[in-house]
């Protein structure tokens, strides 16, 4: 709500829980629902409303443990939920175009904010939403949840220390299995825009943003002024208009190339990963399973799990007693940098006939489709740093080129 005033940061002292309202409790966010369950149950926050178009149910809730002595109130205003429920924070997981005007109204409201991945769709958005939050003094912690893991700092320190020698450039992989249905989950799936609104929901930019934020947190720290220039290659396979099958390196002012390869038609499904290159060795980091495996000379290879802090409850302890956010909007900047380079570049190149094969998983399984090879080139990419028209894919165009 544009039009509303600034109001100070509500009060985090209050005794009890805090109250949180969750704006988009299905599909993704039914993940935060189960969170929000097991936070309530060891006493840090409570499940104060639920913003959806649509009520969920009372099954819905039961299946996520909220029963009839703790039921959230429920409307589809957020403003208006905010108000009546005195809600201290919210948990945004809504589509992406609607995440900065969201943030905006709870901000306005001295609500804190826990806001999903990516956290706009345009730099001027993420800049009015970030210049939106820090004027009201509200605290905002963007839904990177790979920045939780414990694995990050370990990685710096090895770095640092010089594990593996002076850095050479940072890649990534990601390559994941999507079928035809995904992209008619909503009507924004697998958009660039609806109407004049952007949306941006390509691969680099949402399912595997991870992967780029990723990189790019172990490269600057996230930082967008950190950033030279980026080069993109989008692709789709699929009849949509976003990419579903892309490369883009980002370098950075110290001349870092960060270089990042992934795909929704890969032939098997794999866990994404980041690549910290060095001169003596490399870094390897599964990001979703917070697993690190180092290589380097004189040494046998040494692999290590790591925990991880969860975002919610970070912020939780961020306004309760002061520990720095894990994820703030600043750390995002770089991250945002790409999405715009993604958002003003050509639209992706839709790959010929010959690229893609359509295949079925199993009885029931429904049409996907795949490009032969991409598995391997994804991984190439993460490898040599190199965007996919510089390891000869057939399909590849030149790179667009932009700077930040």
């Amino acid at each position: 709500m544009t039009g509303d005033m600034a109001a100070p940061a509500r009060d985090m002292t209050a005794p009890g829980p805090v109250p949180v309202v969750l704006a988009g409790a299905r599909g993704h966010g039914r993940w935060h629902l189960a969170n929000l369950r097991r936070l309530q149950d060891r006493g840090r926050v409570r499940l104060a409303g639920v913003c959806e178009l649509e009520p969920l149910t009372a099954g819905e809730l039961a299946g996520a443990g909220f029963h009839d002595e703790e039921l959230p109130a429920q409307s589809d205003d957020f403003g208006a939920l905010l108000d009546s429920t005195g809600a201290r924070t919210a948990v945004i997981c809504t589509p992406i175009q609607t995440h900065t005007g969201l943030a905006l109204t709870a901000a306005a409201r001295g609500v804190h904010l826990l806001l999903e991945k990516p956290p706009a769709a345009t730099w001027a958005d993420h800049a009015r939403m970030t210049a939106g939050v820090e004027g009201a003094g509200v605290a905002c912690q963007v839904g990177f949840q790979s920045f939780g893991s414990h694995a990050l700092p370990a990685i710096r320190d090895l770095v640092r220390t010089g594990a593996i020698g002076n850095v050479t450039g940072i890649g990534a992989a990601g390559a994941w299995v999507r079928d035809e249905a995904y992209f008619r989950r909503a009507p924004w799936a697998g958009r660039r825009r609806l109407g004049s609104t952007d949306v941006v929901d390509g691969v680099l930019t949402n399912p595997l943003a991870h992967a780029v934020a990723t990189a790019l947190d172990l490269a600057c720290r996230g930082r967008a002024e950190d950033l030279r220039s980026i080069e993109t290659e989008l692709f789709r396979a699929h009849d949509i208009e976003a990419d579903d099958t892309s490369s883009v390196r980002i370098t950075t002012t110290g001349g870092l190339p960060v270089t990042v390869a992934v795909t929704l038609c890969a032939e098997q499904a794999g866990e994404p990963y980041v690549i910290v290159h060095g001169e003596r060795g490399r870094i390897t980091f599964w990001y979703k399973q917070d697993r690190v495996l180092v290589q380097r000379a004189g040494h046998g290879p040494e692999e290590t799990v790591h925990g991880r802090t969860d975002l919610l409850e970070n912020l939780v302890d961020h306004l309760e007693r002061g520990t720095p956010l894990l994820a703030p909007p600043a750390s995002t900047g770089a991250f945002m940098r790409v999405v715009e380079a993604v958002r003003t570049a050509p639209e992706p190149a839709p790959l010929p006939a010959g690229a893609w094969e359509t295949r079925y998983d199993g009885p029931g399984g429904g049409a996907r489709r795949v490009v032969p090879g991409i598995d391997a080139l994804v991984a190439s990419g993460a490898e040599s740093l190199a965007l996919f028209s510089e390891l000869g894919a057939p399909w590849a165009r030149v790179s667009e080129a932009a700077t930040p």
